[in-house]
């Protein structure tokens, strides 16, 4: 199972968490969920090389927010997939959100999310720019 890649998950609603662990696994990805952008970005910094792209949401407890995290992930690798899910905060995607993200509104379908990586991780790279 080493072959699988590992997508970091930054949700700290335990429902949620659950949903997506059966998504991403279902998708043929190993997801590593954490609840906190405190714990995400300690994750990245110290193993950056396990993980093959984020998933946030973008209100989380604690001091760093998904966008922070999104950003921390993108100086340690400028073309590190980023996916953003949100419940209330879509319409600050443009001014906020990274270049080559996608934004995935809740609540969506598991399948939304397992495309939006695949989308991701196959695009090399192609520049997008944040669009509501």
């Amino acid at each position: 199972m080493t072959d699988l890649l590992v997508v970091l998950v930054v949700e700290d609603d335990p429902l949620i968490q659950t949903l997506i662990d059966e998504a991403l696994r279902d998708g043929g990805y190993e997801p590593a969920i954490v609840a906190s952008g405190e714990e995400a970005v300690m994750l990245l910094q110290g193993n950056r090389q396990h993980c093959r792209a984020l998933v946030s949401d973008i209100n989380l407890k604690g001091t760093i927010d998904g966008w922070d995290v999104a950003r921390q992930a993108r100086e340690i690798d400028p073309s590190f997939p980023i996916v953003y899910m949100t419940g209330a905060a879509a319409e600050q995607w443009a001014s906020q959100g990274v270049p080559n993200s996608i934004l995935l509104t809740k609540p969506f379908a598991p399948a939304q999310l397992v495309t939006a990586i695949s989308q991701l991780l196959n695009a090399g790279g192609q520049p997008t720019a944040p669009a509501s």
